[in-house]
């Protein structure tokens, strides 16, 4: 019997301890993007804008992401040493990469896409660039710090690439990276360089974080 009760104290301690931690939460003054910290002020690649998650309540993802009729997920991990990063990693990298130009906020889709919607301060580097070994060349050079000397590529000074599409399911990211016929592991980037979003824009737009574009 003493060990009945004892059962049920902490069972009930537990209660009121997860009730609790859960009040809290929800008594919070505004929709956080990590503890205490409600918005940033960043200036990425000339785009001026303070992130941070809507704070209407009852606030909807966008119809361009509401549906889950959707493609198959892509792997968590995509290749032996290219890291999949989460938001928080994900807005680390934004935050240095407006003062260091050897970090690469990649938006991976199509141009049209990256008009309706993205992430502020990315860049565009569609993933069909790596269809064709001159395309994926000029892209690199321009964009991703490649250098070509005498037809060799020397990735010696290559940024570290953080790459996102449009979610979980979307293979344009995967496609860039390596399954494309010139993808960028194929063509020698370093795979420690190149950083997977997995989430892409359907999880940074369900959880309501600042987004830039048209909408439509």
């Amino acid at each position: 019997m003493k060990v009945l009760n004892k059962l049920l104290v902490i069972s009930a301690l537990a209660g009121t301890l997860v009730t609790g931690s859960f009040a809290a939460e929800t008594k919070s003054k505004f929709v956080a993007i990590s503890k205490g910290v409600k918005s940033i002020d960043m200036d990425l690649n000339g785009e001026k804008f303070t992130l941070m998650r809507i704070q209407k309540a009852g606030n909807k993802i966008s119809e361009l992401y509401e549906t889950t009729h959707r493609g198959a997920p892509q792997p968590m991990i995509l290749e032996k040493g290219v890291e999949t990063v989460g938001e928080l990693e994900f807005i680390e990298y934004m935050k240095k990469a407006q003062k260091d130009e050897t970090i690469a906020i990649v938006d991976s889709r199509k141009p049209g896409w990256y008009e309706r919607l993205r992430v502020p301060g990315a860049i565009n580097v569609p993933f069909t660039n790596f269809d064709s070994k001159e395309d994926a060349i000029e892209a690199m050079e321009d964009d991703l710090g490649v250098v070509e000397n005498d037809g060799k590529l020397d990735f010696t000074k290559a940024k570290t690439i953080v790459a996102y599409c449009n979610g979980y399911w979307c293979g344009q990211t995967p496609g860039m990276v390596k399954n494309a016929e010139f993808s960028l592991l194929k063509m020698g980037y370093p795979a420690e360089k190149i950083k997977y979003y997995r989430g892409g824009m359907q999880a940074w737009t369900s959880l309501g974080f600042t987004v830039s574009g048209t909408g439509k």
